[in-house]
């Protein structure tokens, strides 16, 4: 998978790597414009969903004072933490599919 070339001329690993970066923006971004490599459609869609999902958690929580704040606060550290490792691992090559999301994307890439 990686160094193979995609539909976008980059190198898959960057490609796959580059859905992450803007969270859910740049994987909606690749799933629109990606059409042959399954290894970048995958990632694009988890990042869709992973970095959606955070979102709109966040963005719910934020309304509720205190304890909303305190979880939202809690979850954009998650999000930290899986963003650093979701974009390691497509730069290395590897379809590492988180529960449920993973699923769901490799059902749809």
């Amino acid at each position: 998978m990686a160094g193979e070339k995609t539909s976008t001329g980059l190198e898959s690993n960057v490609a796959g790597l580059l859905c992450y970066v803007l969270g859910w923006i740049t994987g909606l971004v690749f799933y629109l414009i990606e059409k042959d490599s399954k290894f970048v459609r995958f990632h694009a869609m988890q990042s869709i969903i992973v970095f959606g999902a955070l979102t709109i958690a966040s963005l719910i929580l934020s309304v509720i004072p205190l304890i909303g704040w305190i979880i939202s606060w809690l979850l954009w550290i998650l999000g930290l933490v899986l963003w650093i490792l979701l974009m390691v691992k497509a730069y290395q090559g590897q379809m590492f599919k988180l529960p449920v999301a993973g699923d769901f994307a490799d059902k749809h890439s």
